[in-house]
């Protein structure tokens, strides 16, 4: 039998979800099943799978050993092979520059079974193992919750990655994040002159099998609308480069990469939509696009509404291709940045 104290991190979640988070391998009709003939129970009373759990609740289960493993220590963190480029943290959470070439988490592949040496070379490792060598994460204390990422960022795309480090940061930034409330701002090099500020609108379709998608005009089945903000910024006649501010209203699968290329922009380095060996050449082989910026709105009822107001910026030394547009006044440009 195993028995679990519900603390502040696994409170809020459904008996089924808490119950599957602290189990290895179990069938989820197993699971159905002990939650119904009683050997899982919430303060020793028979439960239900959709029970909500509070701070303070015991779960009790009666079930096989093989289904639990031991937790991680401290100690386990201690090969982590990224330093990550912290932006800001406070005790609720952490945005981090995410290098292109750094995958986020092992799911980016698609394979939950690559070996465990390269899980510590992705960026959900090197945060919590961060976290967990300061002593402001504890495995060991903790039943169901591990940091968690908040959003993720293509392989060769940089950007600010948001890393929650408690269940109830995490469950405000996800519902922001649902609700339109964090506004994130790219910058890309495209090829050609744009001219205008618009509002780019199509219909987009992925491939899974192929990991592309497909831009069209006209709604094709299957297909999703998306829209696109482009403002021009700045241009380099020399090698007619664009650079431009984007802004996602729909967040699609390469959404910015596939719509630029539609409209005949595609971006500096694009491999997958547009031909890049003259970009090679220029030493650039993968996509010219970098997520610089964040900002927050919560309710002003939430601790985390002392976020509102400011916009988090990298640092522009670590885009390379700002380099292209020496005119460019980054730092000017985000001026609002209080975290530096």
């Amino acid at each position: 039998m195993k028995r679990f104290e519900i603390n502040e991190n696994d409170a809020g979640q459904r008996l089924d979800k808490f119950v599957s988070k602290v189990t290895v391998g179990m069938p989820k009709s197993l699971l159905y099943k002990c939650i119904r003939q009683k050997r899982i129970k919430v303060n020793r009373s028979r439960a239900h799978e959709g029970d909500i759990l509070s701070p303070g609740d015991v779960v009790e289960m009666y079930v096989p050993d093989e289904f639990f493993e031991e937790g991680k220590g401290a100690a386990d963190y201690a090969k982590a092979k990224i330093v990550p480029t912290i932006v800001y943290e406070d005790a609720d959470l952490l945005l981090c520059d995410k290098r292109p070439g750094i995958l986020v988490h092992l799911g980016d592949e698609g394979d939950p079974n690559r070996a465990e040496a390269a899980e510590r070379e992705t960026l959900l490792y090197a945060l919590t193992a961060l976290l967990a060598n300061r002593g402001e994460y504890d495995p060991a204390a903790e039943n169901s919750f591990a940091p968690a990422l908040c959003n993720r960022i293509d392989r060769n795309t940089g950007g600010i990655v948001i890393l929650a480090k408690n269940a109830k940061t995490l469950r405000a930034v996800n519902e922001a994040i649902r609700e339109d409330r964090v506004t994130k701002c790219y910058l890309c090099a495209v090829h050609g002159m744009l001219w205008e500020e618009s509002v780019l609108r199509a219909w987009h379709r992925k491939n899974s099998r192929t990991n592309t998608v497909e831009v069209t005009d006209s709604p094709l089945p299957g297909s999703k609308e998306i829209v696109t903000k482009v403002k021009p910024l700045a241009y380099r006649r020399e090698y007619d480069l664009s650079l431009c501010e984007v802004t996602l209203v729909t967040g699609r699968t390469h959404q910015i990469r596939a719509h630029l290329a539609h409209i005949g922009h595609p971006l500096l380095g694009e491999g997958k939509y547009a031909k890049n060996a003259a970009d090679r050449k220029m030493g650039y082989s993968s996509q010219a696009l970098y997520s610089c910026a964040v900002s927050f709105r919560f309710p002003e009822t939430e601790p985390l509404s002392r976020l509102n107001g400011r916009v988090f910026a990298v640092d522009p030394a670590g885009i390379d291709f700002l380099s292209l547009f020496p005119e460019f006044d980054f730092r000017r440009h985000f001026r609002e940045s209080a975290e530096k």
